[in-house]
């Protein structure tokens, strides 16, 4: 929790963030905070993880950040089953053919403190919506990550998708 402050702190007085708080302060009806983990698979892959100064690959004006959200169920093995499947299946995503090169796994991380078993994969598509389209299709077709994903579903309680573009003063774009 000392290295969250410490960051939050530091990027309080940043004055791009400053600017950026000012401007959409007045449009912001509720924050929620919680803390993550990055699971262990993001070493075990080379993934770029959050830690990262500049995020995965180069920058680029139509770079999109797709979340994915599962909210598992209860239990103490629900997560680390999660992450077993999912790693299972991930390197035939992450190969699969068609894939956009702009398209990379940034992350994968999962709650310790807010809302208990929830697991968020992050990805990001240089090349905007495009590239997010046409590498969901090429997953569709990665035999392996097609049966992790339906063992998968039968731990999800809910699942979500987001799409976010980097703010000006973000270094991951």
């Amino acid at each position: 929790h000392a290295e969250r402050d410490a960051r939050r702190t530091a990027q309080l007085a940043l004055p791009e963030w400053q600017t950026y708080l000012a401007g959409c302060k007045s449009y912001v009806a509720e924050t929620k905070s919680c803390l993550y983990a990055e699971a262990p698979l993001v070493r075990e892959f080379g993934l770029c993880g959050m830690a990262h100064p500049t995020g995965p690959g180069a920058p680029s004006s139509a770079t999109i950040f797709e979340l994915r959200r599962y909210q598992l169920k209860l239990g103490y093995t629900t997560v680390p089953e999660f992450l077993k499947l999912f790693s299972g299946g991930l390197p035939s995503k992450l190969s699969a053919e068609g894939t956009d090169p702009s398209t990379s796994l940034a992350t994968i991380l999962y709650t310790e403190v807010g809302s208990l078993n929830e697991v968020i994969e992050i990805w990001r598509h240089g090349g905007g919506t495009a590239a997010m389209e046409q590498s969901r299709q090429a997953a569709r077709g990665a035999g392996p990550w097609r049966a992790a994903i339906g063992d998968i579903a039968n731990l999800a309680v809910t699942f979500q998708t987001a799409i976010h573009k980097p703010i000006a003063c973000s270094q991951w774009k």
